[in-house]
């Protein structure tokens, strides 16, 4: 399939070179229903003001263009389209109708910039809370209203499940333990959940807006914080995107390190998801060996980069750190031992009959609603969706790494239990070989690139990672001057959250737990 003036991917090094295509708003909505019928996927929908005048009663607003990321996984191509909505415009055609996925890229297109999506069918705030005003959207104009106490606040509808019998469980925002704050408000009959209705929002700190405010070179900070526990994903996926806008390539050896960190977090987060649901399980023994596997692989990922959730370590050009000869020596050994303790603690999970019975069947997402959706990372992956970014964009170094995606069609907890075992195998054998590849050099080469000064002016940028959830992007975007006029982020998570509404359909309501769990999403991912 041939998309309109793509970003192509450079086969060599898994990069892309951005392009922007203007769409037009009347052919888009076509335009788009068509690729994704073809087997393309969105992977990020937003805004930004543009140059030039907007609505002109309205200081500071410069109008609106929605912006369209389409990937296309089989041939490795990746789209950018730029549709301008006309001067003045607050509103456009749904495209949620004809595309599902689309439902929740539409509501925080509007929290942020008050475009409304016309013919949405179930329009309401997303991240913005009761406690903002009406008429607040914080990246529509410059500078933003400041909230009043006496403005007139929004008001959130949940969805009302009516029926004798039927009764609504509502739980959060605030839980035990130390986990991050979401609503959920059930609806059931008897122990049986016939909807679930998520609201978040709740841990929103403008962090889109905070990126174009900090000087471009301190970004990484701020992106790789989106949620800390997918630290070393954003920061790749941050330092990609700039890496592009600058047309810069880091020197050998870092791709390799930065691959190694990536995948030392997958590992370390697959090994907390699989004790988390021997914990919802009831399993505590299997929870502790979990537990404490999960330390000694943030162990790994703590001599690689000098901080336990790798946090400062992926910078645009580079890694922050040389790996000396005989700390890669080390680091292979433990990586071993990390894998030799794998791989005789998962089949205390996936071979108890116990759990096995507690895991077959539950939380199911059939095909067709994981594709519609748009699923990613495990939890589509365990629904028959054959997608992974660092195969589908050819990306280096895993383009020269001998593995296999990941796969399963039954798409129940069972599954998704299943693929992180998979892909903790697999990231530990690409852990080995990439180091084992930088032990065969003689002397490992400047790892960090000099940077100028500035970013070109009017340049944009896309940073697309296989995080341990899934498709994570950041697009950039810089102005005239050459600063960063709009970053928006897409967590996988925002993706997923509608997946686990789906599973748990049907369940009954002490199942919650686990198919939670076994999607593990993040809170702080969504409400940036």
């Amino acid at each position: 399939m041939k998309l309109p003036a793509e970003i192509m991917t450079d086969a060599a090094r898994g990069r892309l070179s951005p392009a922007v295509t203007p769409v037009p708003l009347p052919e888009l909505a076509g335009r788009l229903h068509e690729a994704v019928h073809k087997g393309a996927r969105v992977g990020l929908f937003t805004a930004r003001r543009r140059p030039g005048s907007g609505d002109p009663g309205r200081a500071g607003d410069r109008g609106i263009s929605l912006e369209t990321l389409v990937i296309d996984p089989a041939a490795g191509v990746v789209s950018l389209w730029e549709t301008a909505l006309p001067p003045g415009a607050r509103d456009y055609p749904s495209l949620t109708t004809t595309i599902p996925q689309m439902h929740w890229f539409e509501r925080a297109v509007h929290d942020f910039f008050g475009v409304v999506p016309m013919g949405h069918p179930r329009f309401k705030s997303l991240i913005l809370h009761d406690s903002w005003p009406l008429g607040y959207h914080p990246l529509r104009e410059v500078p933003c209203a400041i909230p009043d106490d006496e403005s007139p606040r929004r008001s959130y509808e949940f969805l009302t499940v009516k029926g004798e019998g039927v009764y609504e469980v509502p739980v959060g925002p605030i839980h035990a333990g130390i986990i991050e704050p979401g609503h959920f408000r059930f609806s059931c009959l008897g122990e049986a959940i016939h909807n679930l209705e998520i609201r978040l929002g709740y841990v929103h700190r403008g962090v889109e807006e905070t990126l174009t405010r900090v000087p471009w070179k301190q970004t990484r900070f701020v992106a790789e914080a989106a949620s800390s526990d997918t630290t070393v994903a954003n920061a790749l996926a941050h330092s990609l995107a700039l890496e592009q806008i600058l047309k810069i390539h880091p020197p050998p050896g870092a791709p390799e390190l930065r691959a190694i960190a990536l995948e030392m977090e997958r590992i370390a987060s697959h090994i907390s998801d699989l004790g988390g649901i021997c914990g919802d399980i009831g399993f505590t023994a299997g929870a502790a060996i979990f537990g404490r596997l999960r330390g000694a692989a943030l162990g790994l990922l703590e001599r690689l980069t000098g901080a336990r959730f790798g946090a400062a370590y992926i910078l645009p050009g580079g890694v922050s750190r040389p790996l000396s000869a005989e700390m890669r020596d080390n680091l292979l050994r433990q990586a071993d031992c990390v894998s030799d303790e794998f791989a005789r603690a998962e089949p205390l999970l996936l071979e108890n009959s116990g759990a096995l019975e507690r895991m077959t069947g539950t939380g199911w997402v059939r095909h067709s609603l994981a594709r519609e959706f748009g699923l990613v990372g495990p939890a589509g992956r365990a629904s028959g969706i054959d997608y992974d970014v660092r195969r589908a964009l050819r990306q280096e170094p895993y383009n020269s790494l001998e593995w296999e995606v990941a796969g399963a069609d039954s798409g129940d907890v069972l599954a998704r239990a299943g693929i992180r075992v998979d892909e903790t195998r697999t990231s530990l054998s690409m852990v080995s070989a990439l180091l084992r590849r930088l032990n065969a050099r003689e002397r490992p080469e400047a790892l960090r690139l000099e940077l100028p000064a500035g970013l070109p002016p009017d340049s944009v940028g896309a940073g697309i990672v296989e995080s341990w959830r899934g498709e994570l992007v950041h697009l950039i975007f810089t102005d005239g001057a050459g600063l960063i006029d709009r970053c928006s982020i897409k967590d996988p998570s925002f993706n997923n959250w509608t997946g686990l509404a789906v599973a748990v359909r049907g369940e009954l309501l002490s199942d919650f737990p686990l198919c939670n769990k076994s999607f593990g999403l993040s809170y702080s991912g969504n409400d940036l």
